[in-house]
């Protein structure tokens, strides 16, 4: 049994939760009654409160963020029903700053801003009887130097068979108007060597697969030179994965790029917008040909997996002007390219444009936008979709040569738009669509309506989906594979792609 428990609901079970850690290696004498507990959002409620309720706590410290918020709400609601007397305490971006939009009115307490030593003290004084008086605790950031580290209370588990969640430094120097971290007042760094050294460790216990969660990573040349050198010294196979910033690629810092073998970097890039006027609108700044120099690099020199994010409803920018920046960025580069929808987080300064914009934002996570003043409902509603089909095509690898068969030469957004509409007026759904099936839409699609050559489209598709062994002709492609290649025949009762590949979308 347990006095304290550290909970929190992740995304997906392959996610781990660092900020539990952080918590845990600085609970001091109160660690050896302490246990972290991790659940994923798809566990059923009821259950979660079971396992937590087990080790019969007197605190329990849950971790809150935009994805699991409404879902820690209910847990909340089911172990005070079950167990009163038990003292819940949140942490996290998603209460660190108001107003709050789900009901955390059953929490005792709230820590806002950085609780890596904010929850030792709040519970030490609870279990003392000596508890503040206020249910909400503001605290000011923490020195990184008093802080413990987290990473070896990383399980052999985690390591096996999930993401190892790592920083160099917290904070973020520029205000973009959508973010949290533009409320961060500075970047502050942690103590590389001592850092290094925890890397290494890691490393030696067998994980190879780090994200990174600085904001910036390549803000600081030094430290960004010395962690890329960390991993270059290493054999692979490993994967690293980094925030950066697009315009900020000196000399050392890409020949280091380029050293990295396939597979074994991924760079995520927020563009957002490449609209200067709505950059500006956003306080973001934008040096437009520092940015495209910076991805044709690391598209043509690097074997680095590239990233790249815009959103859809800034304030002020059209379907127009958002389509732009798509078909820029394609012609950059062939790598993925993540479609977001804006959402309001509380706290960000986003929200100075509602009335001269007409912003109006969900206030049901995630908090995302419903229309502006340039973007009806339905178009929102309609590039979500384009978003959802962008992912299944385009960016899942499966269609790389065939899905440009959609616009050639012309505009990427418009002709994905067509595509976009027709695909839900087949589906009526952007969900629950496997692999075949969407193939033949594909397929469909570019020689019935788009009247391109059936052996043309065929031989595309045939050789983006057949790149991968094990898998096995689809049906609609068998009449135009040649008779002298080999066709893999699927047993019996499957769908002709194997496992991996064959999964509902």
């Amino acid at each position: 049994m347990k006095n304290i428990i550290l909970a929190t609901l992740n995304a997906r079970f392959t996610h781990s939760s660092i900020g539990l850690r952080y918590l845990y290696a600085n609970m001091q004498e109160l660690q050896e009654n302490t246990k972290i507990l991790e659940f994923s959002i798809n566990d059923a409620l009821q259950s979660v409160a079971e396992n937590i309720l087990f080790h019969m706590p007197d605190i329990v410290g849950i971790g809150v963020y935009i994805w699991n918020a409404k879902e820690v709400g209910e847990l909340i609601h089911i172990l005070k029903k079950v167990s009163p007397r038990t003292t819940i305490v949140l942490g996290g971006p998603e209460v660190t700053y108001e107003p709050f939009r789900v009901n955390f009115d059953e929490a005792d307490f709230i820590i806002q801003g950085e609780g890596d030593l904010a929850f030792y003290t709040l519970c030490s004084n609870i279990l003392k009887q000596t508890p503040p008086k206020t249910k909400i605790i503001k605290m000011q950031a923490p020195s990184l130097e008093q802080i413990h580290l987290p990473y070896k209370f990383y399980t052999d588990e985690d390591i096996k068979n999930r993401y190892i969640y790592v920083e160099i430094s917290r904070g973020c120097p520029f205000e973009c108007e959508f973010c949290l971290s533009s409320m961060d007042e500075k970047v502050r760094a942690f103590d590389l060597d001592e850092v290094l050294n925890e890397f290494e460790i890691l490393w030696q216990r067998g994980a190879r697969n780090f994200k990174f969660i600085d904001r910036t990573f390549n803000l600081n040349m030094k430290a960004a030179n010395t962690i890329l050198d960390f991993f270059l010294q290493k054999e692979p196979p490993y994967f690293a994965h980094f925030e950066v910033i697009p315009d900020h690629f000196p000399s050392s810092i890409k020949a280091k790029i380029a050293k990295f073998p396939h597979g074994a970097l991924q760079l995520e890039i927020g563009i957002q917008t490449l609209n200067p006027q709505i950059a500006n609108n956003i306080s973001r700044p934008l040096k437009i040909e520092k940015i495209k120099q910076n991805i044709r690099f690391l598209e043509n020199e690097t074997e680095a997996h590239i990233h790249l994010d815009l959103i859809v409803g800034l304030p002020g920018e059209t379907l127009e002007s958002f389509g732009a920046n798509l078909d820029e960025l394609t012609k950059l580069s062939s790598c993925e390219i993540q479609i977001g929808i804006l959402k309001k987080l509380s706290g960000t300064n986003i929200n100075r444009h509602d009335r001269e914009h007409g912003m109006v934002y969900s206030d049901i996570p995630p908090y995302d936008i419903l229309k502006n003043n340039q973007l009806s409902f339905n178009d929102i509603q309609v590039m979500k979709r384009f978003s959802r089909f962008w992912d299944l095509t385009y960016n899942s690898g499966n269609f790389k040569n065939s899905i440009k068969l959609l616009w050639q030469d012309e505009s990427v957004f418009e002709h994905f738009y067509r595509f976009g509409m027709w695909m839900y007026e087949q589906t009526l759904s952007t969900w629950n669509i496997s692999l075949q099936r969407l193939g033949e839409l594909l397929f469909t699609y570019l020689t019935s309506v788009k009247k391109l050559p059936n052996e043309m489209v065929a031989s595309k598709m045939l050789e983006d989906m057949m790149k991968l062994k094990g898998r096995a002709v689809p049906q609609y492609l068998k009449p135009y594979k040649k008779a002298d290649a080999p066709i893999q025949t699927a047993k019996e009762g499957s769908s002709g792609f194997n496992k991996r590949q064959f999964k509902d979308y």
